[in-house]
């Protein structure tokens, strides 16, 4: 069985929970082998490849069970967005049972991702039959597990959405910029042609008012997009 929902997400500013990096685990339980793994991910588009992915790595599996948490646009739960720039999004909540009892795989998997409330997440649950059936509460409990070690191995972390921000002057406020943007301590690259252009990185809840600063300081001849 499959199903995919959509709930409230924050309005873009707000830090979120999610995991740091890829994790892996495996453990046997009455014969049956269950891997799970975890990865970051900002698109359902990107989430759905890691999915065929390890779908294809695991081509002898006998489940694959699929769950995943990611930001979608508000008026369509399949175009991809960047989570970190989008201020009216929802969650899309998908899982699948790839076969399994209904209910016994997939929704629990999701529901380890919901309680651990992390999000811009996929997770994969390879299963190798042992030839013992463990009924839907075992069944249930070791996906649940698969999907909350991985979650372990993996690292929850907090992101602060950031944005990207163009910033273009006159070479003589050049170095009035490239000060206020050193002092706010933000990433940025500077490119020197007929005007600079400042590409920067800033965290979402800092862009308005180093977009004043920059404005105040250049007198408004700066151009900020």
């Amino acid at each position: 069985m499959t199903e995919s929902s959509s709930s409230p997400t924050n309005d873009g500013t707000q830090s979120f929970r999610t995991v740091q990096n890829r994790g892996n685990t495996s453990f046997s339980t009455r014969g049956s082998e269950f891997i799970g793994v975890i990865a970051p991910v900002k698109t359902v588009t990107e989430a759905e490849r890691f999915i065929n992915t390890v779908r294809e790595q695991y081509t002898d599996a006998t489940h694959v069970v699929p769950a995943y948490r990611v930001p979608v646009t508000t008026d369509t739960t399949t175009e991809n967005v960047n989570p970190e720039s989008t201020t009216n999004s929802f969650l899309r909540e998908y899982q699948s049972d790839d076969g399994e009892p209904t209910g016994s795989a997939g929704k629990p998997a999701l529901n380890v991702l919901v309680q651990e409330d992390i999000q811009n997440v996929v997770a994969t649950v390879i299963r190798y039959y042992g030839d013992t059936n463990l009924g839907v509460g075992g069944l249930a409990r070791a996906y649940s597990r698969a999907v909350t070690d991985a979650i372990g191995e993996a690292s929850v972390i907090e992101m602060k959405p950031h944005e990207d921000v163009t910033v273009t002057v006159e070479y003589d406020d050049s170095g009035t910029v490239r000060g206020i943007l050193r002092s706010a301590n933000v990433d940025f690259e500077a490119s020197y042609e007929a005007a600079v252009t400042f590409n920067i990185y800033v965290s979402v809840s800092k862009t308005a008012e180093l977009c004043d600063q920059i404005q105040s300081a250049t007198s408004g001849r700066a151009t900020i997009d």
